[in-house]
């Protein structure tokens, strides 16, 4: 593999001239194991407190997890971590994620200082250290991080202030703080004098964007078994518990069927060959991707409410976890597939029609039978993907 580029004086920035610079490194791998642990918070902390009020909170804090990683996501796309001044940097960020990370379950409690404050020091941070990895030698690339800096600053405020007001203020504080990072890259980070970086300007390597998504999605796979795991360990090995964890596996094997056998190949072919990744980027992996996380963390909370009572009684709240999960991992793949592909997949919009035909039926399965029935749909999905034969990512 060929060395990454490294401009006169010493630039801190990515190669982008040979295959081998869009490639993952280990020190990447390495910061997403801080993520591991944290979806393994959020995914416990909102079978906690699965009220709506807790889901409210929970969702807060999920996309406050995901902002954090994305940005260093995009971040890293210019960025090369083999230089050790950007390994410094991302094992500082591993740490202030760590103490994000434990300060999850008690967020909107006593611990929200601490959450506030890593999340800040995290995304403003690293945002600084950016343009100063790039003054003199990327003017594009300082003025785009200067301007993330400026919308990421303004926000800061909230989320400290939202620390320390009670619980009810601060959602409605960081929902405002989110909303406004959020509606940012949309507006292409502009300020005054400055104004919005064009689309020229974000010419991030479409490869590694991808991968770096697939990785994370991994991650949160990756917690759909540790879920049914954790709670068989403590089962007795019945049909009724063997059902329920044979049905979880099945779940989370349909649900990387749906996304690596035919989406995953055909976003990263399609932005690797786009005129405009940026804006690929911006939309099929920050965006799109998003929904398909949420997905799979209601998912593995189903997962945990299914094994703790395999033959309890379903209701509208087992419900939202058992059938929302899937519905929002499809709708997620609609978007990226649709994104990508230019149509969305029949078969997408057919497995949402069923999830959605499961809902009367709910008071009469018990929650062993609503996730094995959501699961069916799924298979069902992937399985007409596969019949289709048009190739990974198309429409079917």
């Amino acid at each position: 593999m060929r060395a990454p580029e490294v401009a006169s004086g010493g630039v801190l920035r990515r190669g982008r001239d040979s295959g081998g610079g869009s490639r993952v490194t280990y020190v990447e791998l390495f910061f997403d194991l801080i993520f591991v642990f944290t979806i393994i918070q959020l995914s416990l902390t909102l079978a906690g407190h699965y009220t709506l009020l807790g889901l409210m909170q929970g969702a807060v804090l999920l996309l406050a997890v995901w902002w954090v990683w994305i940005l260093t996501t995009w971040a890293t796309n210019w960025l090369d971590p083999n230089r050790l001044p950007v390994q410094v940097m991302l094992f500082a960020l591993m740490f202030l994620g760590l103490v994000l990370s434990t300060s999850i379950p008690d967020a909107f409690g006593d611990k929200a200082i601490y959450f506030a404050v890593a999340y800040v020091l995290i995304q403003v941070g690293r945002s600084l250290f950016t343009v100063l990895a790039f003054r003199g030698h990327g003017e594009k690339h300082r003025r785009n991080f200067l301007r993330m800096t400026c919308w990421l600053a303004a926000s800061a405020p909230l989320w400290i202030i939202g620390a320390l007001v009670e619980p009810e203020l601060r959602l409605v504080l960081w929902l405002c703080a989110l909303a406004i990072e959020y509606l940012a890259p949309e507006l292409g980070y502009w300020v005054p004098r400055l104004g919005p970086a064009t689309e020229a300007e974000w010419d991030v390597l479409g490869g590694h964007m991808a991968e770096r998504c697939a990785l994370f999605i991994l991650i949160c796979l990756g917690e759909t078994f540790l879920a049914s795991g954790r709670q068989f360990t403590e089962m007795a090995v019945t049909a009724t518990s063997l059902s329920a964890f044979a049905i979880a596996f099945l779940g989370s094997v349909a649900m990387w069927w749906i996304y690596f056998r035919f989406g995953h190949r055909r976003a990263s072919d399609y932005i690797k060959h786009s005129g405009k990744p940026g804006s690929v980027a911006r939309v099929a992996f920050t965006y799109a991707h998003l929904p398909i996380v949420v997905g799979i963390i209601l998912k593995a909370v189903s997962v945990e409410f299914m094994l703790s009572e395999p033959l309890g009684a379903s209701d509208a709240w087992l419900a939202s976890a058992v059938l929302g999960g899937p519905l929002l991992f499809l709708v997620g793949n609609l978007w990226l597939k649709e994104w990508v592909a230019g149509r969305p997949p029949v078969s997408h919009l057919a497995g949402i029609g069923l999830l959605a035909l499961l809902v009367p039926a709910v008071p009469w399965l018990s929650a062993v039978l609503l996730n094995a029935a959501a699961v069916v749909v799924l298979i069902v999905v992937a399985a007409w993907e596969s019949l289709a034969g048009k190739g990974p990512g198309q429409a079917g």
